[in-house]
């Protein structure tokens, strides 16, 4: 028989091309599953809260729920004596009476905390005499008590669209009390080998014949790149078998995989059969292993046969079908397990110890750097977020800033391609949403306006984004860009008046709200959330009675007008040149992300 040269072998990366331009690789519309089978899958879209976590203000420790100011000056040798008041409360139990000036209440751990209590005094610094409560050590507002929507305000972006679910983000959605979540949808893999010479694993061994290894090896190969495999199992090497193996595949798969037929030799057909019922635009890769390579169209679908020797077959699965199922599925590459990294900021631990201190990791300008994330054990939030955690052993007491420290990584780390340390704002989570179809991942550390601009003149993030008006900005940092937005005082009665929901320390709005009070400390000055949701949540919910947040989350509340501010992104110069910071700032000016701005509220 004469011999018919199928081979026109290509260099790696045209090929590479015309199997990118050939088909699409973006991720596969979602699909809806139960929570239990969303384990290793990529989230579809954004998820929002849609409780708060903790759904009540609760006591972190067993002790006494106490107005703070009643237990000022307390010391050993002069305790503070307060009246008990009201029954024990339990966990799950809603309290029956408030905690009246100079009375305590008895709480348990993660108890709701009694109404006009503003921290609570540990069992181990009380005493009790008669009906009275002996307090032995003062104690701050707010010591010892997490408040209601503190970790998560409803509405509030949780995780985001293209991130992978491991165990730490589906506990998150659990405790969220969500049981189904959209996904991207894994490719279907219909798979087979060709060759007369093959047989399946199990059968009796027959001379001349030899065990299909590849179909062990694709199979779980394309599992792991996050694929599901429809098993066809061996055709023999005939253009009929061929055919219809194809024909059987392509129907329900999003792609047909098989291995063998494709060299040059008169008894090989696969690549013939796939030139004649399609389009064959890939026979040959320069390539070792893994030359004899062939890629085609049938009915819209990517149709690869991989060589027929399993090393070959794998090296070219990796080099084409691998990088495909990752893309269809959404999924990140895979990250190394232990990094070193240099405190951004000192870590203050109790002696006697040993404490895991939760940390972000991000590029600076001399390596990794690590923001510990400063949340207590029972921070949903922090546990989900974190990257990694480094172990203060029991006899320190401080890690200082700058210090270096070994980082275990709590699962697969791909440091973002944009670091954003700075202010919060929902047209923030609208750009970087944007920022992530394009291909780019971003990391979030709402620290203030004002440690976002440190952070930038240190070189530790890529984008700052503050609100603060007349601010100098550092050397070396300019403004890329931004939009305005309002801010108001929040309330249901429009009166702003009563308890405040306040935000954390450092942000533009708790200067704005600092401003406004001109030194007075209303009740709840203490009680800080870190997000606007947080804040229009708490005064919705009646856990507070005002605030000052962005109009954009205000609906069904009081808004009285403030101040117009401009939100805007600063950026070190010397990070301005990177694609990730380049590209953030493209979708910024993009007309079309303008537009979606000014629907939720936003001006030019």
């Amino acid at each position: 028989m004469r011999q018919q040269q199928f081979l026109k072998v290509l260099p790696l990366e045209e090929a590479l091309a015309r199997f990118r331009e050939a088909f699409d690789h973006a991720p596969l519309p979602p699909e809806r599953v139960a929570l239990a089978r969303a384990l290793g899958r990529v989230l579809a879209a954004d998820a929002g809260a849609p409780v708060d976590v903790p759904g009540f203000t609760r006591s972190d420790v067993d002790g006494f729920a106490v107005h703070a100011g009643d237990t000022y000056g307390a010391s050993e040798e002069a305790p503070r004596r307060l009246a008990l008041a009201g029954d024990a409360v339990a966990t799950g139990a809603v309290p029956q009476v408030a905690v009246p000036p100079g009375g305590a209440i008895a709480v348990a751990t993660g108890a709701v905390l009694p109404r006009g209590g503003d921290a609570v005094v540990m069992v181990e610094e009380t005493d009790t005499e008669g009906g009275a409560l002996l307090v032995r050590r003062a104690v701050a507002p707010g010591a010892n008590v997490s408040g209601a929507g503190s970790d998560l305000a409803r509405g509030e972006t949780v995780l985001r669209g293209g991130q992978l679910l491991s165990s730490r983000e589906t506990g998150l959605l659990a405790a969220l009390g969500i049981a189904e979540v959209d996904v991207v949808r894994r490719p279907r893999v219909a798979l087979f080998s060709t060759g007369d010479e093959l047989l399946a694993p199990g059968e009796p061994p027959v001379d001349g014949k030899l065990y299909d290894s590849n179909g062990r090896i694709l199979a779980d190969a394309t599992l792991e790149a996050g694929g599901d495999v429809v098993g066809l199992g061996i055709a023999r090497d005939e253009p009929a078998a061929i055919e219809a193996m194809v024909a059987r595949g392509l129907p329900s798969c999003d792609l047909v995989l098989l291995s063998g037929g494709t060299s040059k030799g008169p008894g090989d057909q696969a690549a013939r059969v796939l030139a004649r019922i399609g389009e064959l635009i890939v026979h040959g890769v320069a390539l070792k292993p893994g030359k004899p390579v062939a890629i085609g169209v049938v009915g819209g679908k990517p149709v690869v046969v991989l060589p027929g020797f399993p090393t070959s077959a794998i090296f070219t699965f990796h080099a084409f079908v691998a990088p495909w199922i990752r893309g269809r599925a959404g999924l990140p590459p895979h990250p190394p397990q232990v990094r070193e990294a240099r405190l951004a900021r000192a870590v203050i631990s109790a002696r006697g110890r040993t404490e895991f201190d939760l940390v972000h990791l991000v590029e600076g300008e001399a390596g990794l750097v690590a923001y510990p994330l400063g949340k207590g054990s029972g921070s949903l939030t922090t546990f989900a977020r974190a990257d990694g955690f480094h172990a203060i052993p029991a006899g320190e007491e401080r890690r200082e800033e700058g210090e270096r420290v070994a980082v275990t990584l709590l699962g697969p780390l791909r440091l973002a391609d944009l670091v954003v340390i700075g202010s919060h704002c929902t047209g923030l989570d609208l750009l970087l949403s944007l920022l992530l179809r394009r291909g780019f991942t971003s990391k979030v550390v709402a620290a203030g306006s004002t440690a976002g601009l440190d952070a930038a003149r240190r070189g530790e993030c890529d984008v700052a984004p503050i609100h603060l008006p007349g601010v100098v900005l550092p050397p070396h940092v300019r403004v890329v860009g931004g939009y305005g937005r309002r801010q108001g005082v929040v309330s249901r009665d429009g009166r702003g008046e009563g308890r405040l929901v306040n935000r954390n320390a450092g942000s533009g709005t708790r200067m704005l709200i600092d401003g406004l009070l001109a030194g007075r400390r209303p009740d709840g000055y203490t009680m800080e959330v870190r997000s606007h949701q947080a804040v229009a949540e708490a005064v919705r919910n009646g856990r507070a009675d005002w605030g000052v947040c962005i109009e954009n989350v205000a609906k069904g509340l009081s808004f009285r007008f403030l101040a117009d501010e401009r939100f805007e992104f600063a950026v070190p110069e010397r990070r301005a040149g990177r694609a990730a910071v380049r590209a953030f700032a493209d979708i910024l000016n993009d007309p079309a992300t303008r537009r979606l701005l000014a629907e939720q509220g936003f001006s030019a």
